[in-house]
Parts: structure tokens; C-alpha cells; sequence
């Protein structure tokens, strides 16, 4: 059996998270935003989910966008979740410790399982998915959003831009992201019927690119990749990198925009009481009829 290979280092963002925790509310709008989208995609849902987890939980903002819905009415018992302690801590809801790689929760033990904005870091995203799915009861629900392959696209291009320049050769120091057009194909690799994903793209503008590494800090979002160069940033190559996404995306008013994208994924775990695609052949009407028009054979040439 194949095993993935190892991106990133999780005990260091476990540091980085709990590192950021103090300073998380400064820079959580990324956070609400995901969260709130949940909430309203769970609102068009009518049904009850007695036990639900909140992987990734952070600060809470999922249970507070809760809170202020309709929806909290459907959830009998929501558990928050976080790979970081320090997260979590200072509120009395119930709340675990728990790494996305390696669930606590027993098969078919969940009705619902929402995540945001934390499963992009996970160094085998299927396998996280699959033990999503398989917490899942028949019919559960799994509700999320990750980020997508154009999120800091400018920092990206401007820190290789500047690296090459000044050093012999660029490290890769921005996290890659799983492009969005692959999220659903994602979803059905981990088993989960009938997926649906889509995109939020936000633009974020900045007096300054130093602000928005400031908030990166705060976010706990800053890069872990195991192999990253363990050779540091100097303040040259820096510098020169923000010089450049100065030249290259200031906008009229001087400041600069940054890319987020926020990828959102839906999926069920499989049941008979779904619906399933009809079977090649299987349809009682055919298309032709229903549209009015003559049926012709692809070999046929049009009269």
C-alpha cells in the first residue's frame, strides 16, 4: 500500500496555532466569513443532527454564526475540535483536542461534521476526508471550506521573484493549495455521494504587504512545509519582495490586494435512500422526444 507524501510538519503548526491563539481574533475575518457560509448552507437543510463536530475549530466562530441562526435549532450537541489547545481554550463548550489526520471518533458515530479553513493542511486530504466519511452515520452530512490553489498568488510570484534575484535559487515559501476544480473529485475519492463544491474568491486590500504577513502570523497560517529551505528569509530578500508586490499589484490608492480563495465542499455519506444516476439505457422518455427534435445517429449526415 502506497502512503502520501509527507508536506508539512504538523507539530510545527501545532506550535504555530497555539502561538497565534492569543491574537487570533485580529485577523479571524477569513474564519467568520467560511463560518458564516456554513451556517447558511446548513439553514436550507431541514433536518435534525443530533452530535456534530467542528474540526478545526479555532476561536469558535462556527458555534457563534451558530448561535444567531435558525439552524442551531437541528443540532442537539455540537463538539468543537483543534489540533491546538490553546485555541480552544477559555469556553465551556464541549471541546476536544484532536488532530484531522488521526480522528478520536468511532465508525458512524456523527451526524454531522463541518470543518473551515483547517483541512488544507493536512498532509493526506483524502485520508483525512475518508476518516470524515467514515465518522459519518448513513446519511451524515459533511459541510466544508478550504483554501484554493490562487490564495496568495501575489505573495507567491513576488517572494520566488525576489529569491531568484538576489540569492542562487528560490525556495518555495508559500504553501501549496489543492486547486479548486478538484475539490468535488475529492470528495467522491473519499467515498462521499453526491459532492458538490464551490468557490468563493475575496480580494483583501492591504495599506501594506508587511500587514498582511502580520495577519498570516496571526492566522497560524504561516508556512510548514517539511521541505522548506532551512536556510532564513534575510531582510534583503524581503524587503526586495515586498518592493516588487509594491510595483506589481499596487493599486490607484497605493494599496495592495491579496487573493483568498475559499474553496466550499459538500458531501453526504452514502445510503440507500439517496439519489443515484439512472443506468446507460434506463430512461423512459428519450432525449430527442422531450426536446422536440428528430434523433440522428453520429454517423448519420444531416439532410
Amino acid at each position: 500500500m502506497t502512503t502520501s507524501p509527507l508536506l508539512f510538519d504538523r507539530a510545527l503548526h501545532r506550535a504555530r496555532l497555539d502561538r497565534a491563539a492569543p491574537d487570533f481574533a485580529a485577523a479571524d475575518f477569513l474564519k467568520a466569513r467560511a463560518a458564516q457560509d456554513v451556517v447558511m448552507r446548513l439553514e436550507t437543510i431541514l433536518r435534525r443532527f443530533p452530535v456534530a463536530v467542528d474540526l478545526g475549530a479555532r476561536n469558535g466562530h462556527f458555534f457563534k454564526a451558530l448561535e444567531g441562526s435558525d439552524a442551531r435549532a437541528n443540532i442537539d450537541t455540537l463538539i468543537e475540535a483543534d489540533l491546538s489547545g490553546r485555541m480552544l481554550g477559555g469556553r465551556e463548550t464541549l471541546r476536544v483536542v484532536a488532530d484531522e489526520e488521526r480522528l478520536p471518533f468511532g465508525d458512524a458515530t456523527l451526524d454531522l461534521v463541518t470543518s473551515t479553513l483547517s483541512l488544507h493542511w493536512t498532509n493526506d486530504l483524502v485520508g483525512a476526508l475518508i476518516q470524515i466519511r467514515r465518522a459519518l452515520k448513513p446519511d451524515g452530512l459533511f459541510v466544508g471550506a478550504i483554501f484554493g490553489g490562487a490564495t496568495l498568488t501575489e505573495l507567491r510570484q513576488c517572494l520566488l521573484a525576489a529569491e531568484a534575484e538576489l540569492s542562487d535559487g528560490a525556495a518555495m515559501r508559500v504553501s501549496p493549495f489543492a486547486d479548486a476544480i478538484d475539490a468535488a473529485g475529492l470528495l467522491q475519492r473519499a467515498g462521499f455521494a453526491l459532492p458538490v463544491a464551490d468557490v468563493d474568491r475575496v480580494k483583501v486590500r492591504y495599506s501594506h504587504p508587511l500587514s498582511l504577513l502580520q495577519d498570516l502570523r496571526r492566522m497560524g497560517e504561516t508556512s510548514v512545509l517539511i521541505d522548506r529551505s532551512r536556510k532564513p528569509l534575510t531582510k534583503k530578500v524581503l524587503f526586495r519582495a515586498m518592493e516588487l508586490y509594491v510595483e506589481r499589484f499596487a493599486e490607484a490608492d497605493g494599496k495592495v490586494p491579496v487573493t483568498f480563495e475559499i474553496v466550499s465542499v459538500t458531501g453526504w455519506a452514502p445510503h440507500d435512500s439517496q439519489q443515484k444516476p439512472l443506468r446507460p439505457g434506463s430512461a423512459k422518455m428519450r432525449l430527442a422526444d422531450a426536446l422536440g427534435t428528430t434523433e440522428e445517429s453520429a454517423g448519420d449526415k444531416a439532410g
